[in-house]
C-alpha cells in the first residue's frame, strides 16, 4: 500500500509539472448537477469518476459505483463525451445490477461572457438502448441536451445555471431539466456550492430538489469532491451522497 501511494503521489507531482503550464486548473461537470460550460483542452482525456448512493423511501434505493464521464478535447470549442455507469438498484426485496445504456455525446462552446451575456456552451448526448446489461436496457435511442451557462460574479464567485430536456429511452415523452447553481472559492485549494435543480415531466409531477459540497484541488490536474442532497418534492428520493475523483492527461 505504501509503494502504491508513493507512485500515484509521483504520478500526480509530475503531472502537476509537465502539464501546468499555460492551463487553467481543472474544470469538471462534477459534483454539482449543474453542468460548467468550459471546454477540456485540446488533446486532453480528462475522467470523472465517481460513486453515488441515493435513497428512495424505505424500499427503494440506488448505488451507482463508479459513474465515469470521460471528456477529449479536440480544440478550444469542442470536446467529445462518453458516459458509463454501473448500476444496483434495489427495490423491495430485489435487487439488480448492471450497466446502465452507454451515452456519447459532445460540448461545444457557444458565447463567451460580456456583460449581461453569460459563458455558454452545449451538451448533447444520445443514449444506445443495447449497450447495456439486460436488465436495464431501453426500448430506443434516446437524446439529452442541455444549454450551460455561467456568469462571473467576483473573483471568488460564479453563478451557473441549465436548462434542457432528456429523454429515459422506455416512452418518447421528454422530461426538461433546470439547474440553478452559485459556486464560490473559500481558497485557492477549497472550493464549495449550493444548488437548487429539478426534472418536469411533459406529463407527471415535478421533481424539485436541493444539494451542496465541496472540492479540493490536489494540484491544476487532480481534484476530489463530495456531495449530498435532498428532495424537495413528494416524489424525490429522500437524500443522497456522493464522492468523486477528476484527473486529466495529456496524450
Amino acid at each position: 500500500m505504501n509503494k502504491f501511494l508513493l507512485v500515484l503521489g509521483f504520478f500526480i507531482q509530475f503531472q502537476n509539472i509537465t502539464f501546468a503550464q499555460d492551463l487553467p486548473s481543472i474544470q469538471t461537470d462534477r459534483p454539482d448537477q449543474t453542468e460548467c460550460p468550459f471546454i477540456t483542452p485540446r488533446h486532453f482525456f480528462q475522467l470523472e469518476n465517481g460513486f453515488s448512493y441515493e435513497k428512495n423511501n424505505q424500499n427503494s434505493e440506488l448505488i451507482v459505483a463508479p459513474t465515469i464521464l470521460t471528456r477529449f478535447g479536440i480544440n478550444k470549442y469542442f470536446e467529445l463525451r462518453l458516459i458509463t455507469e454501473y448500476v444496483i438498484s434495489k427495490e423491495n426485496e430485489n435487487t439488480y445490477a448492471g450497466i446502465n445504456p452507454v451515452l456519447i455525446g459532445f460540448k461545444t462552446r457557444l458565447l463567451e461572457e460580456k456583460g449581461i451575456i453569460p459563458f455558454t456552451s452545449l451538451i448533447a448526448h444520445i443514449g444506445f438502448p443495447e449497450v447495456a446489461s439486460s436488465q436495464y436496457r431501453a426500448n430506443y435511442y434516446y437524446p439529452e441536451f442541455r444549454f450551460t451557462m455561467q456568469h462571473t460574479i467576483s473573483d471568488k464567485q460564479s453563478l451557473s445555471y441549465n436548462l434542457g430536456a432528456e429523454w429515459n429511452g422506455v416512452d418518447k415523452k421528454p422530461t426538461f431539466i433546470y439547474t440553478l447553481t452559485s459556486g464560490y472559492s473559500l481558497t485557492e485549494t477549497i472550493g464549495a456550492y449550493i444548488e437548487f435543480y429539478g426534472f418536469v415531466p411533459q406529463i407527471g409531477k415535478a421533481d424539485h430538489r436541493f444539494d451542496l459540497g465541496l472540492t479540493y484541488l490536489f494540484n491544476d490536474n487532480h481534484q476530489l469532491d463530495v456531495s449530498g442532497g435532498f428532495g424537495l418534492s413528494a416524489i424525490s428520493p429522500e437524500y443522497y451522497f456522493a464522492l468523486g475523483y477528476s484527473f486529466r492527461f495529456k496524450v
